[in-house]
């Protein structure tokens, strides 16, 4: 429950990051490259303002703007947990001696281990019997 809450602090706060990189960072240069227009006051204007009625208008830009935030957001996200995948199964891998492997993987590999050879030694016991048992008949 508390890492759900961390996560979504963390998560809140990074959103505003990538508000301002995308408003005070990334769109001043595209605004200069395309003659000074800013992204978000792209519009379609559907029906002109007049005295008595307001514009009516698609703001696609302010739209743009929101999907490079998304994707801004999205990308890092999936970097994130990438590298969190590779490193938990670099930390898992017990013949991995780069990393140090957490105390409860090494016992589950030492209980796997003691496991295969206890196995081992049944099926050569039973093979033995088996043998011995065909041999006398």
């Amino acid at each position: 429950m508390v890492d759900l809450a961390i996560g979504i602090l963390v998560g809140t706060a990074f959103n505003r990051v990538v508000d301002s990189l995308v408003g005070k960072v990334l769109m001043p240069p595209l605004a200069l490259l395309s003659n000074g227009v800013e992204l978000a006051n792209l519009k379609y204007v559907l029906r002109k303002g007049s005295e008595e009625t307001e514009e009516l208008a698609i703001g696609y830009g302010e739209f743009i703007n929101v999907c490079i935030d998304f994707l801004i957001i999205t990308l890092t996200i999936f970097f994130v947990i990438k590298l969190m995948n590779k490193l938990s199964r670099r930390s898992e891998d017990p013949k991995d001696d780069q990393v140090l492997t957490p105390k409860n993987i090494e016992l589950l590999s030492n209980i796997e281990n003691l496991l295969r050879d206890q196995n081992a030694l049944l099926k050569r016991a039973k093979s033995d019997e088996a043998s011995e048992s065909s041999g006398v008949g």
